[in-house]
């Protein structure tokens, strides 16, 4: 099955619609798929409801789909880089099911390991249990999560060989391996795509049978969040 598509928006053609649920892997705007993101904003469809750690920051990542509304729910664990997030979400104007962290993870692990729902500890007397089943283990009790399994999943790897095999590099790691195992349809954004059977076995860190499309960006605008820099003492 061929699985390199010329660009971000052929690899979204036909499979992205109005009112899905999608999640979208990175952490902060480390490791996010740009080229697909800026795809999935020209298609028009709206409705959306995205999983992803973070919303990114106005103006690149998912701060782009918030500012054409075409999300009208995030499923995330931390917002705090985007005034458009905090305006929307202010006016009534977006959804907001807030999670923690580690639950956001374990929730698309669990769905891509085909778990529908697990006990944690994590949220147990706070808002983020209020509905879910409680249930008491070893004298502690713990909260019942649904796993997520979104319709389709955006991420972003370093390379990809041509049957799929990923390969990560570093912090963009985090998230986008469980954003691809989870989702019905996984399209990934790399920056290399190598021939099958390039990769050493032992170096894959994700294999190809999650993968359904490749599309290849070989130059990210990798864009920093929040650059601080050291201040001198006086008089150095």
């Amino acid at each position: 099955m061929k699985k390199v598509y010329p660009s971000a928006q052929a690899a979204l053609d036909g499979i992205v619609h109005d009112g899905q649920l999608l999640a979208v892997g990175g952490f902060g705007l480390c490791g996010i798929p740009e080229a697909l993101i800026a795809a999935l904003r020209d298609t028009g469809r709206k409705n959306l409801t995205v999983i992803s750690n973070n919303a990114g920051v106005d103006g690149f990542g998912l701060g782009q789909l918030l500012e054409t509304r075409q999300i009208s729910k995030m499923i995330s664990s931390y917002v705090g880089e985007n005034k458009e997030f905090e305006r929307q979400f202010l006016a009534g104007e977006l959804q907001l099911e807030f999670t923690p962290q580690g639950t956001l993870a374990e929730k698309l692990r669990a769905g891509g390991a085909g778990i529908p729902a697990f006990f944690t500890r994590t949220g147990v007397g706070t808002q983020v249990a209020e509905g879910k089943e409680l249930r008491e283990f070893d004298g502690h009790t713990y909260v019942m999560e649904r796993s997520l399994t979104p319709e389709v999943s955006l991420a972003k790897a370093w390379k990809a060989d041509k049957s799929g095999n990923l390969v990560f590099r570093r912090t963009a790691r985090n998230f986008n391996p469980a954003v691809i195992m989870a989702g019905r349809i996984a399209v990934v954004e790399v920056e290399e795509i190598v021939e099958t059977g390039t990769f050493d076995p032992d170096a894959v860190h994700l294999p190809g049978v999650y993968v359904h499309r490749i599309v290849l960006n070989a130059t990210p605008e990798k864009r920093i969040e929040k650059r601080t820099t050291k201040q001198n003492p006086k008089g150095a």
